[in-house]
C-alpha cells in the first residue's frame, strides 16, 4: 500500500479522482489540499464520499506531501511546477492532471498559457502519460504528465492510421465535441444552466491550448511534421467527448483492412474498445467508466477514413487514466481500481 496525497481536490477532476482512489485496494489517502477550503471535511463539500473518506481539506504541507509516495495534482494550469521541484528532491514521484509537463517546448508552452515555465530540468525528464504509447517509460517515471481530455480521445483515434502510415497526415480533422464539466467547476457565465442548456457551440476555433499537445502526439508517432484542425464544441451534457476524426486515405487498396488494423492495435490495451464495423459509439457508454471506445468507417467514396472516439473526460480523459497511471508506476495490474462499467441511462 502507499500513502498519496492529493493537491487541488475541490474541482471535478479531484472529487472524481477520490472517488477513484477511495475504493482502490492499494492507496491510503493522507491528505487532500485546498487554500480555500482548508479545515471543511471533504465529505461535506461532496456528499457522495460520505463513509469512503473522513479526512477535511487542509493547506498544502510541505511537510506531508513530501512523505508521500505519490502526490497527484489536480490544480489550475501552472501551479504543480512550482511545487513538484521540492517533492521530486524528497522523492516523491508526481502526476500532473494540469497541463504543466504535456508541452515539451517551453516556448509553446508559455505562447499557449501565457506564463514562463518553472522548473524546465524537471520537464525535460517528466513523462506525457498515454499508457497506450508510453507504457513502459510510465513505469520508472518520477514525474507524469497525465494527457488531456480532448488529447486522448483524438490520438487514440488517429494513432493506428497514423503509425500504419495509411492517410495524409498533412490534412487532419478533428472535430470534437465536449460536456460542460470539461470546462471546470469555477463560476463562469457560459457554463450556466440557462447558457449551456439546449445550446450547442463551437469554441477555441482559431485556437485551442490542446491543439499543440494533440500535435506533438501525432507528431511524434508519425516521424514528420503535421497539418490539424482541431475544433472544440460545447455540449448540453455533464460528462463525455466525443471526437469525429477524418483523414484523407493514402492508400485505398487498405480500406477494407481498416477494422482488423484497429483491433490488432489496441487487442491488449484494457482501456480501448474497438467496436465492430458499422457501430456508432455513444458518449453515455463510458460515462464513469475508464474506457474510451472507437469506430472506424470509410464513407462510399473510399477517399477519407472517418473515426469516431467517445471517452469520459473527467474518467479516462482525466482522472481514471491518472489511476492508470499509478498502476503502472507501481508495478499493479492497469485495471486494480478501475473496473467501474459505465452508467445507462
Amino acid at each position: 500500500m502507499i500513502k498519496v496525497g492529493i493537491v487541488g481536490g475541490t474541482g471535478y477532476t479531484g472529487v472524481e479522482l477520490l472517488r477513484l482512489l477511495a475504493a482502490h485496494p492499494q492507496v491510503q489517502l493522507v491528505a487532500i489540499t485546498s487554500r480555500s477550503e482548508a479545515g471543511m471535511p471533504v465529505a461535506d463539500m461532496f456528499p457522495n464520499l460520505r463513509g469512503h473518506i473522513d479526512l477535511a481539506f487542509s493547506e498544502p504541507d510541505p511537510a506531508v506531501l513530501g512523505a508521500c509516495d505519490l502526490v497527484f495534482f489536480a490544480t489550475p494550469n501552472g501551479t504543480a511546477m512550482k511545487m513538484v521541484p521540492e517533492l521530486v528532491n524528497k522523492g516523491v514521484r508526481v502526476i500532473d492532471l494540469a497541463a504543466d509537463f504535456r508541452l515539451r517546448d517551453t516556448a509553446e508552452w508559455q505562447q499557449w498559457y501565457g506564463m514562463p515555465h518553472a522548473c524546465e530540468a524537471i520537464l525535460a525528464k517528466a513523462v506525457y502519460g498515454l499508457p497506450e504509447v508510453n507504457r513502459n517509460t510510465i513505469k520508472t517515471a518520477q514525474v507524469v504528465a497525465n494527457p488531456g481530455c480532448y488529447p486522448t480521445a483524438v490520438q487514440l483515434g488517429f494513432l493506428p492510421l497514423i503509425e500504419n502510415k495509411l492517410i495524409d497526415v498533412s490534412h487532419l480533422i478533428a472535430d470534437a465535441k465536449s460536456g460542460v464539466s470539461g470546462a471546470g467547476r469555477k463560476a463562469e457565465v457560459h457554463t450556466l444552466l440557462c447558457e449551456a442548456s439546449e445550446n450547442f457551440k463551437a469554441y477555441g476555433v482559431k485556437g485551442h491550448r490542446h491543439w499543440p499537445e494533440i500535435r506533438q502526439g501525432l507528431r511524434l508517432a508519425a516521424g514528420q511534421e503535421i497539418g490539424l484542425t482541431f475544433v472544440p464544441h460545447l455540449t448540453p451534457m455533464i460528462r463525455g467527448i466525443h471526437a469525429t476524426l477524418y483523414a484523407p486515405l493514402i492508400h485505398k487498396d487498405k480500406a477494407a483492412d481498416l477494422q482488423q488494423i484497429y483491433e490488432n492495435r489496441y487487442r491488449n490495451e484494457p482501456f480501448v474498445d474497438v467496436m465492430p464495423a458499422g457501430s456508432l459509439p455513444e458518449t453515455r457508454s463510458v460515462r464513469g467508466a475508464n474506457v474510451c471506445r472507437i469506430a472506424v468507417h470509410v464513407p462510399p467514396t473510399g477517399n477519407t477514413v472517418v473515426v469516431l472516439s467517445v471517452i469520459d473526460n473527467l474518467v479516462k480523459g482525466a482522472a481514471g487514466q491518472a489511476v492508470q497511471n499509478m498502476n503502472i508506476m507501481f508495478g499493479w495490474d492497469e485495471t486494480l481500481g478501475l473496473q467501474q462499467i459505465g452508467l445507462v441511462p
